[in-house]
């Protein structure tokens, strides 16, 4: 059997990763983006005491932009570092849990009195900036970009629907609502769900898999590091077990 994983991330260098990696673990891989992203044409502040940065999307428009950070710059995770590395920027803190907690736990005992830019997309988790300003940081958030549905996603809707899925991988909030919004469009909502639960669900994080159990999702692999690799080996793993 050659299991069917449903990925959602954008159309870019991400996808195509994602892709490979599942075909290197002998799956079909149903690539449906459910994320775009509209860049907001601005850069992160230069006078931050302390500058958070949540993705590889979010560095990339920063260095377009030439920003030049004049204090410590933070990465959520070890995908952002890379890509701060690879443009050319410092990384002076990464949290050991890669999540918007971490990186509070991370900080919170540098911020009090600080000034800290947080930038991000437009659908940021509060969990970060309320967190920041709980230790004492005067706390600003830039929108880099903003993330919408692609026009015709939903293939993997259909297949869901269609019991044609063994596994889908979710790596933020935002893709579980956008899949239900897409299945919704197509008069498929229901359908969609009770194939996903027949399915292995895979969630990046705690606060995905939250949301995606909101919603009537029943997620059954949270990896304990929120890395796409882990979360992809897991989902087969489980898949395979199943089988």
């Amino acid at each position: 059997m050659t299991p069917a994983i449903a990925v959602f991330r954008p159309d870019d260098d991400r996808l195509r990763e994602a892709v490979a990696l599942l075909e290197s673990l002998g799956c079909e891989a149903v690539a449906d983006p459910m994320l775009a992203v509209e860049p907001a044409g601005v850069h992160p502040r230069t006078d931050a005491e302390f500058t958070v940065l949540t993705s590889k999307t979010g560095v990339e428009l920063a260095d377009e932009a030439d920003w030049v950070p004049t204090g410590e710059v933070c990465a959520i995770g070890s995908s952002t570092a890379e890509a701060l590395r690879a443009h050319g920027y410092g990384v002076d803190r990464v949290p050991g849990t890669y999540s918007s907690a971490g990186l509070v736990e991370e900080l919170r005992e540098a911020v009090d009195g600080a000034r800290v830019e947080v930038a991000r997309s437009d659908h940021g988790s509060d969990v970060l900036t309320d967190g920041l300003v709980d230790a004492g940081a005067y706390v600003h958030e830039t929108v880099l970009y903003r993330l919408v549905r692609p026009d015709g996603a939903g293939e993997s809707c259909d297949r869901a629907a269609a019991g044609d899925l063994d596994g889908a991988l979710f790596t933020s909030s935002l893709t579980v609502e956008h899949f239900l919004a897409a299945a919704a469009d197509r008069g498929i909502r229901d359908a969609a769900v009770a194939g996903l639960n027949d399915a292995v669900v895979g969630a990046i994080g705690r606060p995905t898999a939250d949301r995606a159990a909101e919603l009537g999702i029943e997620v059954g692999v949270v990896p304990g590091t929120a890395e796409f690799e882990t979360l992809a080996r897991e989902v087969v793993g489980a898949v395979r077990e199943r089988a």
